[in-house]
């Protein structure tokens, strides 16, 4: 069932987010990072294609579970965020999934970066009014410290993304977040800490974009204040 784009579901997210005793991390060893969890309307069905040639994609890649293709298709439906698909030609998380976002330049703030990124990488001009709040700071693997901007697109909105950065650019279903199987938590030997996986199309989300979107959907949908800072990333996300 999806979750309508209204004038109630802005103001329970925003509520959720003032009231919430956010974690802030400091650590002069990272470099300080924002992203936009930008929050759109959508239509059923109308993401039945995905626009990339996926089997490119999934060369050698080892798929977690049987039937997972990578393909992000019927995920939207109502209120949305939107999701990119990383360039395969980037230096660094190549073909990834990602919210828009990128490092600070010298003396932004996390809601102008948040912001100068979504114009730059997804085509969107959107001002600092429509920004309902901030999720808790996600350290990374790579050497970031991660500031989620969960901000209201106002309607669906139309991404023209960068393509030396972006190549498609995709409405996801804030339903889809509320999947029975979703969200997912494996081991691995290389850390104490459980690896999260989000559920959606016919893919899996990793932290630490995983771990914003579980946030998103604790905090901002359910009113819950539970930590994700410690959730790990798989070790391909490391580097």
């Amino acid at each position: 069932m999806t979750i309508t784009y209204d004038e109630a579901l802005r103001a329970q997210i925003r509520a959720n987010l003032s009231g919430h005793d956010r974690r802030a991390l400091t650590d002069p060893t990272k470099r300080h990072a924002a992203v936009a969890v930008v929050l759109v309307d959508s239509e059923v069905g109308e993401d039945r294609v995905d626009p990339v040639d996926v089997d490119d994609w999934n060369g050698g890649r080892e798929m977690a579970l049987a039937g997972l293709d990578g393909r992000m298709v019927n995920v939207s439906g109502g209120a949305a965020f939107l999701l990119c698909r990383r360039a395969s030609r980037l230096s660094s998380h190549a073909a990834q999934w990602a919210l828009p976002g990128g490092r600070l330049d010298r003396g932004e703030t996390v809601v102008d970066a948040a912001l100068r990124e979504l114009h730059e990488e997804v085509g969107v001009d959107l001002p600092g009014s429509t920004v309902l709040g901030l999720l808790d700071d996600y350290p990374t693997r790579s050497g970031y410290v991660i500031t989620p901007v969960v901000i209201w697109g106002g309607g669906r909105l139309e991404p023209r993304p960068a393509p030396d950065e972006v190549v498609a650019v995709y409405r996801v279903g804030l339903h889809q977040l509320l999947r029975d199987d979703s969200p997912r938590f494996i081991s691995i030997p290389e850390s104490p800490r459980p690896v999260v996986q989000i559920p959606l199309g016919h893919d899996l989300i990793h932290a630490p974009t995983g771990a914003v979107l579980l946030q998103l959907r604790w905090l901002g949908l359910e009113g819950r204040p539970d930590p994700v800072d410690q959730l790990e990333q798989p070790v391909f996300a490391w580097k």
